[in-house]
């Protein structure tokens, strides 16, 4: 069976289907990394995103419960050079044609990904249109111009419910905006009595826990569109420590007054180079942003505190006065390399 890739400045690919034989709309972008295909794809930052893997075999370990960053699928749509229709590897529980059968998410294969990756490099993220079924779907074009990305994506990937996990050490809050699992274990490996509070949990609500300190975290979209969040953050600064990570990040700079912007094409992958501006060592990062925080914006109370050393790009900043550190990348990886896990001790031995 064939599927069909349309972007929206006009080009039309068309390659083989795998996974589920449907249609969907989505904002189009590339992820750099060699491995990790099952976090990006259960990974919620990623919801309403049709995404590129640049390495051009995946799928050859097939697909297991451990590596998964949340209960379900998040990706819109895969774009992939070639999968492995026979994975090996003694956790395999499953292929990934077959995973993404049973989400009913599709899939296209067998095109030059190499030419879709660049063409964003040069143009930046695009929507796009994939479907694997032979029917009109009158003008694609006008539907893509008309085509927006959900407004209220935290809002469909936070949990609906307040959820405890029982530690002996700092009780911390995590406000779910689309939180990684990889950032909890990363919590759970220090003991932490966590509570993780839905992403419209109210300040009030959150004081009455006690928290030695509360982590705003990763998510999808947007940042000036999770409103309910920033007022939360507002509302919380001077009161708690906070932390924030990626989506948490940018509207914690939000709400000290800070800007933020859209990337060209974002930075996702798993070998992004930062550099601790203190003490000018250089950390090998896992990324999946698309916005940032604008360096001209920061406040007199915001120190930065790491950069892309690719770009300049802020990539985690401070504010000494109200007890807050953030970071732009994922220092619990998942994917990718574990540089920067030292983060999350120094954050609670700062406690």
């Amino acid at each position: 069976m064939y599927a069909k890739l349309i972007l929206e400045d006009g080009t039309v690919i068309i390659g083989k289907s795998f996974g589920a034989n449907t249609t969907i709309y989505g904002e189009l972008v590339f992820n750099t990394g060699m491995t990790g295909y099952i976090e990006i794809l259960t990974d919620p930052s990623y919801a309403g995103q049709v995404v590129i893997m640049t390495y051009p075999l995946i799928g050859n370990y097939g697909i297991n419960n451990l590596d998964m960053e949340s209960n379900d699928i998040q990706v819109a749509g895969f774009v992939v050079k070639e999968y492995a229709k026979k994975p090996s590897h003694w956790q395999c529980d499953k292929d990934i044609d077959t995973y993404l059968k049973e989400k009913n998410i599709p899939g296209i294969y067998d095109i030059d990904t190499r030419m879709l990756t660049k063409k964003l490099r040069d143009k930046g993220t695009m929507k796009c249109m994939l479907t694997t079924e032979n029917k009109d779907f009158g003008d694609v074009e006008d539907n893509l111009k008309n085509y927006k990305f959900p407004s209220n994506i935290v809002e469909q990937v936070s949990r609906k419910d307040i959820k405890h996990i029982k530690g002996v050490s700092k009780k911390i809050g995590i406000l779910d905006l689309g939180v990684k699992d990889g950032i909890i274990k990363q919590l759970k490996k220090l003991n932490c009595d966590i509570y993780i509070f839905p992403h419209n949990t109210n300040s009030e609500e959150i004081m009455k826990y006690n928290l030695d300190g509360i982590l705003f975290s990763n998510g999808p979209g947007d940042p000036k569109e999770a409103k309910i969040p920033i007022t939360i953050a507002k509302e919380l600064i001077g009161k708690l420590p906070i932390w924030g990570i990626c989506l948490g990040h940018q509207i914690i700079a939000l709400a000290l007054g800070a800007d933020t912007y859209k990337m060209k094409f974002g930075h996702r992958g798993s070998n992004h180079p930062i550099i601790d501006v203190k003490t000018n060592k250089v950390f090998i990062s896992s990324q999946n942003h698309g916005y940032a925080v604008k360096e001209e914006s920061l406040t007199t109370s915001m120190e930065k505190t790491y950069i892309n050393v690719n770009d300049n790009t802020i990539e985690g900043f401070c504010c000494s006065k109200y007890n807050i550190k953030t970071v732009q990348f994922h220092p619990e990886e998942g994917p990718g390399p574990e540089d920067c896990h030292y983060i999350f001790k120094n954050w609670i031995e700062n406690l």
